[in-house]
């Protein structure tokens, strides 16, 4: 069924669920509510920590403004023989609709004391029973209650889900059925069938995940005979000596790992883990001069183009006295360039091919591929990495991360890797200093930035939002015109968000590179692959907005250097959980702390992509399901590779899932 054939949804519709990522019926009746309202009606009495109030209006509403934008509706309900004074935030244009008898529901908090109900949301109705109210995460153009109409007509179709749990899995586990689930989530009744469902709707989404690794893994071990090499320790060692720097322990032990992988009959398939400023794309680096000597071509694919710029100007400035010949495919070349890059590719005259997404264009063919490099390799999904590791016969694949994970949860997405760890930092790069102040302290804060632009240092700021979408957040916009006012319009500003066309975004980030900025207003689209050694010292207002990982990730963005960096967190709340940050630089501590606190959302940011997109499972919460799932998936794989899978259909829906079949 197609979306424009469902109730509800018009053109403008259509639209605004694409910016949903919802493209088709499947992605709308499967795009799940983020949290439920549940709600019953209380005693006023009961209400000092949130809940429902229901009762009849008792008096004529009325309006006051406070200022521009901020105004309050005031009026008295009478519950249960109890005359409490309501106040609701801008929402005067509700005043007509609130007539003296009508029945109300409203959500919010009691204060006892004052007698007063602030409430956050109306409901022109009497809630007599428990109601469970699904909330999703829109756009501005679809408003909840919408959506709910929208998911509700699409549900009374007629339609059906491929099941990925195998058959005797959902009996040994007495789960609902698909499709069962599936309405339930939109439309629960009970908290237990909630609770049912969402079960069975996370133990598949995991299941599939586990299944994708442990086939992968088992792909590699039937394919896992390596491409013929003979690497010349000696020449390593001397590319390694007339480097303008010295390797750390950890750097060391990843060549010697990945030398030894490469001398293997085994191909290699290694993640080199990395905290913050490790130096793991030197490793890199070596592994492609170690390709290079036994005559392959390599590819290294990074997520964005800044990235992959950047990679391409370290290797031509690493390799300029080696007869290497380096190319850089990115989208924004015109059509002539990428038509020539592939040519030279399929012929053999580039050793090495740094890119985005584009290098997983279908017509780019390589003559001799021995090693693909991905670097932060989470933000690609399996697909996207196996249509790379395909254009070759057997390359050695090599991925890179510079988000540290806490190692329980490494071996369980990972499990099908050998893993190399950088913790060590290379000598000469002082510790971030973090400081966690409060908004009333900014001036203490504004004068270190008068002293680090006095040494002719840059600074970043960050920002959670964009645009004001609430009176609490700070957004780029304010915060460059407040800093224009700080600094009397004499500093040099640049501002930097996600909205952006891409190519706006890279000259803007080049033009702080080049020093035109004194400061980078920004969203946490610098939070990867920005390399700016003049900055040090990195603003992040809302700080309690951004889990840990995240802010250790932003705070790697300063500290590139051997001068004294900071990092200044700026948040009224959780002083305690950012104090994480304050005493300690370790990425790989600090991830433990952040999974502990929030999950594994945040390690990977908040836009995520490819296999950790997940709809409904979240790994920390559901680490036990994780486990199960993963151990379930492993001996369904083993039970069904000697009859190939024949008898089960749930292997060809994956697989077709996974698009990896050769």
């Amino acid at each position: 069924m197609q979306l424009e054939q469902i109730s509800g949804i018009g053109p403008k519709m259509l639209e605004n669920l694409a910016k949903l990522g919802i493209n088709s019926f499947e992605e709308l009746i499967t795009y799940y509510p983020y949290k439920y309202l549940v709600l019953r009606p209380n005693s006023i009495y009961s209400l000092e920590n949130g809940g429902v109030l229901v009762g009849k209006i008792d008096s004529i509403a009325r309006v006051v403004y406070i200022k521009k934008n901020l105004n309050y509706l005031t009026f008295r309900v009478n519950s249960n023989n109890n005359l409490v004074k309501i106040i609701i935030f801008n929402r005067a244009f509700l005043k007509s609709k609130l007539k003296i008898g009508s029945d109300i529901t409203l959500i919010g908090k009691y204060d006892k004391q004052k007698n007063t109900f602030t409430a956050s949301d109306i409901r022109f109705y009497k809630l007599t029973k428990t109601l469970i109210e699904p909330k999703y995460h829109l756009n501005s153009g679809i408003k909840n209650n919408n959506f709910l109409k929208i998911i509700n007509n699409a549900l009374v179709q007629n339609f059906d889900l491929v099941d990925y749990i195998p058959v005797y899995l959902s009996k040994t586990y007495n789960f609902l059925d698909k499709k069962n689930a599936v309405k339930i989530m939109h439309k629960p009744l009970t908290s237990a069938s909630l609770k049912q469902a969402k079960l069975r709707l996370i133990y598949e989404e995991l299941f599939v995940f586990t299944f994708k690794i442990n086939y992968l893994k088992f792909k590699n071990t039937i394919n896992s005979s390596s491409l013929k090499r003979d690497i010349d320790c000696e020449q390593i060692k001397s590319f390694i000596d007339q480097l303008p720097f010295a390797l750390t322990s950890d750097q060391t032990t990843a060549v010697e790992e990945i030398i030894n992988d490469f001398n293997s009959k085994k191909r290699m398939n290694r993640l080199i883990l990395g905290d913050v400023g490790s130096g793991k794309t030197i490793v890199a680096f070596i592994a492609l001069y170690a390709n290079y000597l036994n005559s392959y071509q390599a590819a290294m694919m990074a997520p964005t183009e800044i990235l992959a710029k950047q990679h391409y100007e370290a290797i031509n400035n690493i390799f300029s006295n080696y007869n290497i010949k380096t190319a850089l495919l990115i989208g924004s070349l015109t059509k002539k360039e990428k038509v020539k890059i592939k040519s030279d590719i399929l012929n053999n005259k580039i050793d090495i091919l740094i890119g985005t997404h584009a290098i997983l264009s279908e017509d780019l063919e390589f003559k001799n591929l021995g090693l693909v490099i991905t670097d932060e390799q989470h933000r690609f999904g399996v697909n996207q990495r196996s249509c790379l590791q395909n254009k070759g016969q057997k390359p050695d694949v090599l991925y890179m991360s510079a988000t540290p994970i806490p190692r329980t949860y490494a071996l369980s997405l990972y499990g099908d890797m050998d893993t190399s760890l950088i913790k060590t930092k290379p000598k000469g790069r002082k510790p971030v200093k973090t400081i966690v102040k409060k908004n009333a302290e900014i001036k203490d804060v504004l004068h270190q930035v008068l002293e680090q632009l006095k040494m002719g240092h840059q600074i970043y700021i960050v920002a959670p939002t964009i645009d004001q979408n609430s009176n609490e957040l700070e957004n780029v916009n304010q915060l460059k015109e407040k800093f224009n006012k700080a600094f009397n319009n004499i500093v040099k500003i640049g501002v930097l968000h996600g909205k952006q066309q891409p190519s706006l975004k890279e000259q803007i980030m080049l033009d702080f590179k080049n020093k035109k900025y004194n400061i980078l207003i920004s969203t946490t689209v610098i939070e990867v692959g920005i390399d700016v050694e003049n900055a040090t010292m990195i603003i992040i207002f809302n700080a309690e907005r951004f889990g840990l990982a995240t802010l250790h990730q932003l705070r790697g963005r300063v500290g590139r250097n051997s001068f004294d960096s900071f990092c200044y967190l700026i948040s009224d709340q959780n002083p305690e959980r950012l104090k994480v940050l304050e005493s300690s630089n370790d990425g790989f501590y600090i991830s433990e702390q952040d999974f502990k606190l929030r999950g594994e959302g945040d390690l990977f940011g908040t836009l995520q992509s490819g296999d950790m997109n997940f709809k409904i499972a979240n790994l920390q919460r559901d680490y036990k399901i994780l486990i199960q799932a993963k151990k379930d998936s492993l001996e369904f794989l083993k039970n069904n590779i000697e009859s190939n899978f024949k008898n089960e259909k749930i292997y060809s829906n994956i697989i077709s899932k996974m698009d990896l079949i050769d």
